[in-house]
């Protein structure tokens, strides 16, 4: 993959120590909504200003957004409280009316980056643009395409971006609304080191008492900024009501945020990671001599002419090591996983051993 050397998204003004805050309601509703949420959180110190203008929704009949109609409103509040002021954008006429606007900011939603020929049909329309541009993960837990869509933006010429981790859908959603799988933001930082993250726990969590432990999850991790959804009134709100909070419980949250030095020397761990790094040797050393065990028996099957996958065989090994690993302080959910992964290895490498004998 091609290098992407990315921009300062940063606005004038705006300071750049973390946690970066965008906040404003799911749903511009009405210019007296947008306006008093907006000198709220102004009056808290917030510098850039979210509202749906367009909201997609997952069945028709609910609200899909006001519209164009409100874009004068989001001028307004530039005019009147000197914030900087965002929207989501899906298509190529979202684009032309909110830069007509002059919104400062625009962001892809999440249903739109799992959409390639959406992504594309924006970025073409952002060609020789410079505004900042901020990506939310795909619905879908799929690392590649949404790489894929900053390089879309990238390759346009649009190198201001950064990230929203806003969750993943998921069948089995537990207490989250969409399930964090914090792995794939921190694997995202890792291949673009030098990209914004910002967290949004509203669409994480779904439950506005979730939004304080995600922004602190957040700020642990590193990310540079979070989006939460505020609201002059919650209960109120005509979409996304359980998950925003007014200015106040905003200020507060943030006021409770630990934010941790980034920049101090990590010499004191040398120690603890040479630690590390020779358990990591021993974990791999038991795993190859694992998958040689697994192999062997392999040919056994092979040889016996039995079937690959003993599924009481496996039942009882998640089980078992689930309950031993709870017994040494793992996590059950971790050991599962864990277990799961060694086992399709195993199976794959028995595939093998039985396609040698087709051969």
């Amino acid at each position: 993959m091609e290098k992407m050397e990315f921009e300062s998204i940063l606005l004038p003004g705006i300071n750049p120590k973390r946690p970066i805050v965008i906040a404003g309601p799911c749903s511009a509703e009405s210019e007296e909504q947008v306006l008093e949420t907006a000198k709220g959180l102004a009056s808290k110190g917030i510098k850039l200003f979210r509202a749906g203008i367009w909201k997609p929704r997952t069945k028709p009949g609910g609200f899909e957004g006001i519209g164009v109609i409100g874009l004068p409103w989001l001028k307004r509040v530039k005019e009147e409280t000197g914030m900087y002021v965002t929207t989501e954008v899906a298509t190529k006429d979202h684009v032309f009316e909110a830069l007509k606007a002059g919104v400062d900011l625009l962001w892809i939603g999440a249903r739109t980056s799992a959409n390639p020929f959406a992504v594309q049909e924006i970025a073409d329309a952002l060609k020789g643009v410079d505004i900042p541009v901020l990506i939310k993960n795909p619905v879908n837990p799929d690392l590649e395409l949404w790489i894929g869509a900053f390089q879309r933006l990238y390759n346009a010429g649009i190198h201001r971006l950064g990230a929203i981790h806003r969750g993943f859908s998921s069948y089995d959603k537990k207490i989250y609304r969409n399930l964090p799988l914090w792995h794939i933001p921190i694997e995202l930082r890792r291949r673009m080191p030098n990209l914004p993250i910002f967290c949004d726990p509203s669409h994480i969590g779904g439950k506005r008492e979730l939004i304080a432990p995600l922004c602190q999850q957040a700020m642990d991790l590193n990310f540079d900024g979070l989006m939460i959804e505020s609201h002059r009134d919650p209960d109120a709100a005509w979409s996304d009501a359980f998950q925003q909070i007014t200015p106040d419980v905003l200020d507060y949250v943030l006021n409770l945020l630990v934010i941790r030095d980034s920049t101090q020397s990590t010499e004191s761990l040398a120690e603890l990671r040479r630690q590390i790094d020779g358990i990591d040797e021993q974990i791999l050393e038991l795993l190859a001599k694992r998958m040689r065990v697994s192999r062997e028996i392999g040919v056994y099957k092979k040889e016996h002419n039995m079937p690959i996958l003993q599924s009481p065989r496996y039942s009882e090994i998640l089980e078992n090591r689930s309950d031993m690993g709870k017994q040494m302080d793992l996590n059950p959910d971790f050991i599962r996983e864990m277990l799961k992964e060694i086992h399709e290895e195993s199976v794959r490498q028995q595939m093998i051993i039985m396609n040698e004998e087709k051969a």
